[in-house]
């Protein structure tokens, strides 16, 4: 078994233009300050990080890393969020996401799309330069509008969906594989992968692509009233990166999981900080370790009560009281003694 590493942090929430939100440094001297061991790097903040430049500049890359080792810090993913959301997009979407890419591109869905590719393309060659092992993306939505069956689908919607969705990703799995890297989709909804049957659905129309895998975040798997734990025995052999966010789910007499198009403090359904919500982090924790999780804990901070900061504090405090340090030895050793094959034969009753 593995012990999970953190404290990190992803950085895309507390990014802003004063300081010290607005560089890498600042932001690096920030977290460390808050007892945090990792950073998780949002590819599209150029206010923090040139993606394309560390696509083709190892140099660049160790100035990066040295930037956060600077302040004890490792870096942990990057994050293609926005540019993933961009991969595959139905056309209802077209004008909110417009923000997500570059202002010359507005208006022109195919031309997002391909620029969101080549971002990708280029998140791969990046986190190869930074060694890193996992990175942490959004599959995007093109049969999301369609997620309730009704009015009713026509047949083979969704199948021709998903054909298309793998289409798109193979060859961006193929360049993850070739960088050595795995492409972990955070399940979540608005997205066509966002819970573990759409997962699977995907794993299909890719040929079970050994780089497909998984952003673990429960609090995705809260607001859909999904078992969080169960999912982890299914699928922990593809979790590859782990949100650590909170979240809680109280339906009433107005609204359920669907949340009535009410603001997110008024939902149901709604993130919490780290210990506000409803989340058993000891048993998420728990079975993390018990399946050798390979990668970071990385607070996501999003609470529509409490503030950023504080809720940074104490997120740091949160996962390190929470990881479990593995042990190296059976509980029982002590009453066991020294066996070979002949003594197991002969306790068995099965020498000649």
């Amino acid at each position: 078994m593995k012990t999970i590493q953190g404290p990190a942090i992803f950085l895309a929430q507390f990014a802003a233009n004063q300081p010290p939100y607005n560089s890498l440094d600042g932001m690096a001297r920030w977290a460390a300050g808050h007892g945090y061991a990792g950073i998780q790097i949002p590819s599209w903040d150029q206010r923090l990080f040139d993606l394309e430049r560390a696509a083709g500049s190892a140099a660049y890359c160790d100035e990066v890393r040295g930037i956060a080792a600077q302040s004890g810090l490792a870096i942990t993913e990057l994050s293609t969020h926005l540019q993933g959301q961009l991969v595959a997009s139905h056309p209802a979407f077209d004008a909110l996401l417009d923000g997500f890419a570059p202002a010359r591109l507005a208006g022109d869905a195919k031309a997002k799309a391909a620029w969101a590719v080549e971002q990708l393309r280029c998140a791969a060659m990046a986190s190869r330069n930074l060694g890193l092992k996992a990175h942490a993306t959004f599959s995007g939505a093109l049969a999301w509008p369609f997620f309730y069956p009704w009015p009713q689908r026509p047949a083979g919607l969704i199948d021709e969906a998903f054909r298309e969705l793998a289409a798109r990703w193979l060859p961006l799995l193929r360049a993850f594989d070739e960088a050595g890297v795995d492409l972990c989709f955070e399940l979540h909804p608005g997205e066509d992968l966002h819970d573990g049957a759409t997962f699977e659905r995907f794993l299909a129309a890719v040929d079970d692509h050994p780089r497909a895998s998984i952003l673990y975040d429960p609090s995705h798997m809260v607001l859909q009233q999904m078992d969080y734990l169960a999912f982890l025995d299914l699928y922990h052999e593809r979790v590859r990166a782990f949100h650590v966010k909170d979240a809680e789910f109280r339906p009433n007499g107005r609204a359920g999981v669907y949340g009535g198009y009410q603001d997110w403090v008024d939902r149901p359904g709604r993130f919490r900080s780290l210990g506000d919500g409803q989340i058993d982090f000891r048993q998420v924790f728990s079975k993390l370790a018990q399946y050798d999780y390979p990668g970071w804990a990385v607070v996501e901070w999003e609470c529509a009560i409490k503030h950023p900061e504080a809720g940074a504090a104490e997120g740091a405090r949160f996962v390190r009281e929470h990881i479990v340090r593995v042990t190296d030895r059976a509980f029982d050793d002590f009453a066991g003694g020294a066996i070979d094959a002949a003594t197991n034969r002969k306790i068995l009753g099965i020498d000649g």
